[in-house]
């Protein structure tokens, strides 16, 4: 990281290292927020109607899944075909591609974490046990933006890189990259529709976030996570010495999880219980990550998960950390700003908070 005495930077980083004593502060259990045991289902399909009221009984289910929990469920998206074709990509790159296609993707040779990511190549955060997870990053292209995107996209850091991913050559996975580009253009879909229920939900107008969309940061990953050599089930009484992913909270407004049908994301309950979110048949998860906790003033709640494989079968997931434009500059909602409640937060630039939080999860840097 540059070394950064005052200023924006400064003040972002300031931020980032917040953002990690919060996760720690969250691993220990607190009877002063109300503790959840079941995750909420919220079917989407009202929310595609003309109708104004049946979107606003959906953002209602939203608020209300926001504030207490912090993740629920997804059905009626209409994504289940790509999203199972998708899944079946993530298992092909694994165990299509050699060794030696990976390392010529390695995400050592970008700036901006994308390619293959080994698992020994970064941790979320450094007090959990080694993560034995292995993924393939990539972020927005416009050619990948059904709306063709509006020639503005900017890096994390502000550069106007456009985008630069790091693919495998097509001969040796055929196919990889179309049916990429096809569930990357849905799901960007999806999250703009999703947006708008959440401006809904925070008694915004509809239209809110629009504007703030037009070029957006959207990282995806594709997610492996091996077999357990011991399998455990979930118990309070167990040391986890197999994490696939540490606990952590997201950095980015929020994600979309793809997630087969081995289970693996657990979330934590602020009274210090671990409670599993078992795959939904159809299901996409969807939970709030740390930006849009700051942006609506701690009102919606960024919560702590994790991975843990406790199965005897491989695990693949594909998660889609969504935000805003990278360039925007953004301070707290004002439906989030009362006399009891006032602002905790300085404005700060997506982009830069993200990559502050970003380049705390690599072991050794670049």
């Amino acid at each position: 990281m540059a070394d950064v005495a005052s200023g924006p930077q400064s003040d972002t980083l300031t931020a980032a290292l917040e953002a990690q004593k919060y996760v720690q502060s969250r691993l220990i259990p607190t009877a002063k927020t109300t503790s959840f045991r079941s995750i909420p289902i919220i079917d989407l399909s009202p929310s595609f109607s003309s109708s104004l009221a049946a979107r606003q009984a959906v953002a209602r289910q939203i608020n209300e899944a926001c504030t207490t929990v912090g993740f629920f469920y997804i059905t009626g998206h209409g994504m289940e075909s790509t999203c199972e074709r998708t899944l079946k990509l993530a298992e092909r790159f694994f165990h299509e591609l050699s060794q030696e296609g990976k390392e010529a993707i390695h995400m050592k040779q970008s700036q901006h974490f994308r390619g293959y990511e080994p698992s020994d190549h970064t941790s979320l955060n450094g007090f959990t046990s080694k993560e034995s997870k292995e993924a393939f990053n990539w972020g927005y292209e416009e050619g990948l933006d059904p709306t063709g995107g509006d020639g503005k996209y900017v890096e994390l850091d502000g550069s106007s890189a456009g985008g630069k991913n790091l693919w495998p050559d097509e001969k040796f996975l055929p196919g990889f990259y179309e049916g990429i580009a096809e569930y990357y253009g849905k799901i960007l879909q999806l999250c703009k529709h999703l947006f708008r229920l959440f401006a809904l939900s925070l008694a915004l107008p509809e239209n809110y976030f629009d504007a703030m969309t037009t070029h957006p940061g959207g990282i995806a990953r594709l997610l492996r996570y091996p077999p357990s050599t011991n399998p455990k089930p979930l118990s309070a009484l167990n040391k986890d010495e197999e994490l696939g992913l540490g606990a952590h909270s997201d950095y980015e407004c929020f994600t979309l999880l793809l997630q087969d049908s081995t289970p693996g994301l657990e979330i934590l309950s602020p009274d210090g219980h671990w409670i599993s979110a078992v795959p939904v048949e159809g299901g996409i998860v969807v939970n709030v990550a740390d930006f849009l906790m700051r942006w609506t003033n701690g009102v919606y709640k960024s919560t702590v998960h994790r991975v843990v494989n406790r199965t005897d079968k491989e695990r693949y997931s594909v998660p889609l950390f969504y935000s805003i434009n990278y360039d925007e500059m953004v301070e707290t909602l004002p439906s989030c700003v009362t006399m009891e409640n006032p602002s905790h937060y300085p404005p700060v630039t997506a982009g830069r908070y993200v990559l502050d939080r970003l380049g705390l999860t690599l072991n050794g840097g670049y």
